[in-house]
């Protein structure tokens, strides 16, 4: 028999029924879905690189794109945040600060990840024949494997705990 009782009180802080949660848990799952589903057609057909004239051209748009995607993302998940109950324990001066720290270190993370693999680097420029002369072996890479995921996941956390 499995012992639902944790389970149960997790969905007494969550509201799963409130629209800005739906609307957060969609675009949260539709962007890197969508994304990869696009970069993975160009690689496969080549198509966004013939209608922009070039590999370059259609990646800065794709990045474009998902950079806006990424403001619907944030926005949707800022409402959603506003909308939930908050934990009591956490409504106070050491949640605030916690959670600004984990920010903090995520967005180092994302902005050192960023300039060290530049635009095209960023954004799925390897699936428009966009390649780097070399694997990037300098921090965050050197830190973690993956320091732009985790970096993103900890500036959600943090702003959660915010």
């Amino acid at each position: 028999q499995v012992d639902v009782t944790a389970m149960a009180r997790l969905f007494g802080y969550v509201d799963v029924t409130d629209s800005s949660f739906i609307a957060a848990v969609f675009s949260i799952a539709f962007n890197p879905l969508f994304w990869n589903v696009v970069a993975r057609w160009e690689h496969k057909t080549r198509a966004l690189s013939r209608v922009f004239g070039s590999p370059h051209a259609a990646c800065y748009c794709l990045g474009a794109v998902i950079l806006m995607l990424n403001c619907v993302r944030s926005h949707c998940f800022t409402e959603a945040m506003k909308s939930q109950p908050k934990l009591e324990g956490l409504d106070c001066h050491w949640g605030y600060y916690s959670g600004l720290a984990i920010l903090a270190v995520g967005t180092l993370f994302v902005i050192s990840s960023f300039l060290a693999l530049g635009f095209t680097g960023t954004f799925l420029g390897d699936y428009f024949g966009i390649l780097m002369e070399a694997k990037v072996t300098r921090f965050p890479f050197s830190v973690l494997d993956n320091p732009m995921y985790w970096g993103s996941t900890a500036v959600y956390l943090g702003w959660s705990l915010m």
